[in-house]
């Protein structure tokens, strides 16, 4: 502060100086301006960078992420809470970690995929009514954001296909966020996450499939629960069944309340085909459901918009 007032003040004095230029002989004024001129530009110079210092020193430092201007007191409920982790981050990590202790690895899925992948390894047929741009979103380039995490077992039966030439099985889950063209609304979404679990090795049953499946579900809700099955479709798996598990008592269920949680199967042996494994030796099942509704169910939540919106106020019941 001092200094910029110092500075200021031989400025003023530089300035008194310019009046002296019509005393002086005409042959030695241009020398006498063009001199006066320097001292001046490099004052300047100087006065400039000192009040620059000046103001850094006086001016907070913007925050972008403040949720008020730098000025202003901090609302006293920002200044309390702290971040969580998303919900359905929280419950995707307790599905992975059930499924981890029972021995399966976990692959992430894809946020974008082809036509390869998303229907033909899949079994799909072409005329089939979900390649139909109605039902699947299509990017201009032809790419397409997975409509299930499906489109996954391609890549994962090719990446762990040495294991059956070990004398071992494949067992792998995998998460993912998957979009559908759907009519949004309050048990509707476009944007939602699933998880998919691929097994195979040369014996495997459906038997062992439903096991699987219920000893998740009563980890997950930590009860004993009974199971029921029905008769799906699925043309990645034959046959196809829709899976249901007893209403738990934590979500106010009673004794003969289903819900159905998921679909599955056994692997189709053109999908195995597909993916370089010989379905005359190995056998496969596998399955597919969605992590919005496992929350909704286990919260008691009854729209699953809340979970796109970016509403703070819904997630902070998560903390």
């Amino acid at each position: 502060m001092e200094e910029l007032e110092k500075l200021k003040k031989e400025l003023k004095k530089l300035n008194a100086e310019y009046a002296k230029i019509k005393d002086i002989a005409p042959e030695k004024r241009g020398e006498f301006g063009r001199s006066l001129n320097a001292k001046k530009m490099a004052l300047l110079d100087q006065i400039m960078k000192a009040e620059e210092a000046q103001f850094d020193a006086e001016v907070l430092p913007l925050d972008i992420s403040a949720p008020c201007a730098p000025n202003e007191k901090l609302p006293e409920l920002y200044s309390v809470l702290e971040g969580s982790l998303h919900p359905l981050m929280v419950e995707l990590d307790r599905v992975i970690s059930i499924y981890q202790s029972m021995g399966f690895d976990a692959v992430e899925s894809r946020q974008l995929d082809d036509e390869y992948h998303m229907f033909d390894s899949l079994n799909f047929a072409k005329e089939h009514p979900a390649r139909d741009g109605y039902d699947t979103f299509r990017t201009e380039e032809g790419f397409i954001p997975p409509a299930h995490t499906s489109t996954m077992q391609n890549r994962v039966l090719k990446k762990f296909k040495s294991r059956l030439d070990e004398g071992k099985e494949i067992a792998v889950v995998v998460p993912g966020r998957v979009y559908r063209n759907e009519d949004v609304d309050a048990t509707h979404e476009h944007t939602f996450y699933q998880c998919e679990g691929v097994y195979v090795s040369r014996d495997c049953t459906m038997g062992q499939m439903l096991g699987i499946l219920r000893e998740f579900f009563e980890k997950y809700y930590e009860q004993k629960l009974n199971i029921r099955t029905q008769p799906g479709y699925f043309p990645f798996t034959e046959p196809s069944l829709e899976f249901m598990i007893e209403k738990p008592k934590s979500l106010g269920g009673k004794k003969g309340d289903f819900l159905e949680m998921l679909g599955c199967g056994m692997i189709h042996p053109n999908v195995l085909k597909m993916a370089g494994i010989d379905p005359e030796v190995y056998h496969g099942f596998a399955w597919g459901g969605g992590i919005d509704r496992l929350v909704m169910l286990r919260y008691g939540l009854n729209d699953v918009r809340h979970f796109e919106s970016g509403n703070l106020q819904f997630l902070r019941n998560f903390k």
